[in-house]
């Protein structure tokens, strides 16, 4: 069998990159942990199967694999976590593979775009961080034009998306890398981002997130845009960026104005009974109420984490169906982003091999997917 000529340097990177001992690698692609060992000592070479085999199983381009040193990577948007007051650990690869993946639907989009004579978008930077919470908070309701809606959380959030869908922003969400559902992305590490631009703007939601966080998440990378802001975010209580806190105040005036807040609120020792009360009354989640009581100091950072985790906790317990196949697709890649894909695709002017790859689907699936969207 040929062998490949590869960098062993470039293979144990390729490794540790993504966060694999030798033994675990070894039985991903079915060899001895000796011999990963060995190809990495430069003592062995693989074959060409062998080091396809690699390359697929550790998420890089085979080529990476020849190069005389790694490649220099960084996150292509400003990074605006902490944990604490302290700067996270470099991006995952799951995180780092995301965010270009998100990229590289928004210049297709942005090429798309540039066809239709597009107008830019006024409300896209309307704010900076010195205009008050308020009032950036009453722009984007304006903008929207959703009010409460007293069914219940899950259709305020999907009301919402629809409104930001039809403002012209896209709004991806998901919770995998990708279609690849062995790579789950970790809340953790982030739990959404934004990508300002006057056009395309575009927000990701980590929906590995309890659903009753994402509403937060969403008024916290809208604000983002409305600030001309780009970045990725861990949307924590306890952020001391001042670009953060900002988008919390923002999102937290949108979701329960502080005024009315206060007029509610009643000191006690088990503010958890208040929860219930005060979550009918402005329509939100009990998660959100106590993340609106944290930022106004009324319970502490550590009470609300306490009752965040469990929260995240009772989801993950959570059996669920899978949900509709389409409508998990239109959420992934955001109803405006695959009706643009869709619509190039039955016309004749994007194959559907690009389009299924866009849209993280089989090509055989595109033209059903249409039919299902018309429906």
């Amino acid at each position: 069998m040929t062998q490949a000529l590869i960098n062993p340097a470039l293979m144990s990177w390729s490794r540790h990159r993504a966060g694999l001992s030798a033994a675990e690698l070894a039985e991903s692609i079915t060899v001895k942990e000796d011999k990963v060992l060995a190809w990495e000592a430069g003592e062995a070479r693989p074959t060409f199967r062998q080091a396809q085999q690699w390359a697929d199983r550790l998420h890089i381009p085979f080529g990476f694999l020849f190069l005389k040193e790694p490649p220099h990577e960084t996150l292509p948007l400003p990074d605006l976590r902490t944990v604490g007051s302290v700067a996270p650990l470099k991006p995952s690869l799951d995180l780092l593979d995301t965010v270009r993946d998100v990229l590289r639907k928004q210049e297709w989009y942005l090429d798309y775009l540039a066809d239709q004579e597009p107008q830019p978008l006024p409300f896209v930077g309307r704010f900076s961080l010195s205009t008050p919470a308020g009032q950036v908070a009453a722009d984007i309701r304006s903008v929207l034009g959703v009010l409460d809606v007293a069914a219940g959380q899950d259709q305020y959030l999907q009301a919402l998306i629809a409104a930001a869908d039809a403002a012209g922003i896209l709004v991806m969400r998901s919770g995998i890398v990708g279609s690849n559902t062995h790579r789950k992305l970790d809340v953790g590490e982030f739990r959404g981002f934004a990508i300002s631009d006057k056009f395309a703007p575009v927000v990701f939601i980590n929906i590995a997130d309890a659903p009753a966080a994402r509403l937060f998440t969403l008024l916290h990378e809208l604000a983002h845009i409305w600030i001309g802001s780009s970045g990725i975010s861990s949307v924590a209580p306890s952020s001391h960026r001042q670009e953060e806190a900002y988008c919390n105040a923002v999102a937290g005036e949108f979701l329960v104005p502080e005024a009315r807040f206060k007029a509610l609120w009643r000191d006690t020792d088990d503010w958890q009974a208040l929860l219930p009360v005060l979550a009918a009354a402005f329509h939100v989640s009990r998660l959100v109420i106590a993340r609106r009581a944290c930022d106004l100091g009324y319970i502490s950072k550590e009470a609300y984490t306490e009752f965040y985790l469990i929260e995240l906790s009772a989801y993950r317990n959570k059996k669920t169906d899978g949900g509709n196949f389409y409508r998990t697709v239109d959420g992934k890649n955001s109803k405006r982003f695959s009706r643009a894909v869709l619509s190039e695709a039955l016309s004749g002017r994007l194959l559907l091999r690009e389009a299924g790859k866009l849209l993280g689907i089989q090509p055989a699936k595109v033209r059903t997917y249409a039919e299902k969207t018309d429906e």
